[in-house]
């Protein structure tokens, strides 16, 4: 087993240097699974798990959103809620190098740089939710209010009715 320090990434160093409450939780996952696999393999409420996508926009800005993971992004509600005409999905070839994170392992948390980010506003209905701790095999719970003080976020409703 490997010791904590080693577990760490990105995301995980960012919200102890912040001082945020999180629980990080580890399972083994060879390749990426889909977020409701993620929520089953865990236990969880697939509602309170978000999946964290990153789009670009029609300026060229990039954004973050993050959804539950059953749900889909709608991409022109999402243009609105960054106050963009509109914006489309990263080709995830460009997710690493942007990003510094891979495909299914993606968090709000860590990025190379800071990128603007709207949470759908469905967040708020849990005391804690559930998004990528940064690799594959890394999930992160903690209350929505208090990852808002590490990502400056937007709520909104984003998803595909």
């Amino acid at each position: 087993m490997p010791k904590d320090h080693d577990r760490k990434t990105n995301a995980l160093r960012e919200l102890d240097a912040a001082g945020v409450p999180y629980e990080a939780r580890f399972f083994t996952c060879p390749e990426a699974l889909s977020g409701v696999e993620v929520a089953s393999l865990l236990d969880l409420d697939p509602d309170r798990v978000f999946k964290t996508l990153v789009t670009q926009a029609k300026s060229g800005g990039h954004y973050v959103f993050m959804i539950p993971v059953a749900c889909e992004l709608d991409l022109k509600k999402a243009a609105a809620a960054v106050g963009e005409k509109a914006v489309a999905m990263l080709p995830a070839r460009e997710l690493l190098p942007l990003t510094g994170y891979v495909h299914g392992g993606c968090s709000p948390i860590g990025m190379r740089r800071p990128f603007p980010t709207a949470i759908d506003e469905t967040a708020d209905l849990f005391e804690r939710i559930a998004f990528s701790g940064g690799r594959l095999g890394c999930q992160v719970e903690m209350a929505p209010d208090d990852l808002a003080r590490v990502v400056p976020l937007v709520r909104a409703d984003l998803t595909v009715v």
